[in-house]
């Protein structure tokens, strides 16, 4: 029965490296990348983040549609390392504007992530544990991640919760 790792912290707690560290006891990895290249800075940060991974995963990027990426994994997939739900979030918001349909890409995601023949581990940032923004966008996307972390984290075997780059294991 595949495994589902969840990964999570605040931004530049480790989770990332946490979660590769993971993924690298693994043979045949993939890994699944959300962020769209937005500017030169992100640019610049998607390519020193494929050089890092270069011949250790298979790197497959999809800002949207997660689902489609995990209907169509490679045979022989050991493990996928998706990184990360809080860029998708982000995503959703940026490519639809409903409540509607971001809820519905939610489900599709949750139901095929139900589907995957292989092992998980699946990066997210923890953005409830600051302020409240000051403006409704803001909630609103801080809302929308929190709830796909816990969803997410409802149905992960494993989650962790990464501090100064410290691991505590939640379950």
């Amino acid at each position: 029965m595949p495994k589902i790792i969840y990964v999570t912290g605040g931004a530049r707690s480790g989770k990332s490296s946490f979660a590769l560290q993971i993924a690298e006891t693994y043979t045949n990895r993939v890994f699944l990348a959300t962020a769209e290249p937005f500017d030169d800075e992100m640019e610049k940060r998607i390519a020193r983040h494929r050089e890092e991974r270069k011949g250790k995963f298979l790197t497959l990027e999809e800002p949207v549609y997660l689902e489609r990426i995990l209907q169509n994994l490679p045979e022989g997939s050991g493990v996928v390392l998706l990184d990360c739900l809080t860029v998708w979030a982000g995503n959703l918001m940026h490519h639809f504007g409903t409540t509607s349909e971001i809820d519905r890409r939610i489900d599709t995601f949750l139901d095929q992530l139900s589907r995957v023949f292989c092992d998980m581990v699946i990066v997210s940032n923890e953005v409830g544990m600051g302020i409240v923004p000051e403006n409704a966008m803001a909630r609103r996307f801080r809302d929308i991640a929190g709830i796909i972390n816990q969803k997410v984290a409802s149905t992960a075997d494993e989650a962790y919760f990464l501090c100064s780059g410290m691991p505590l294991k939640l379950k």
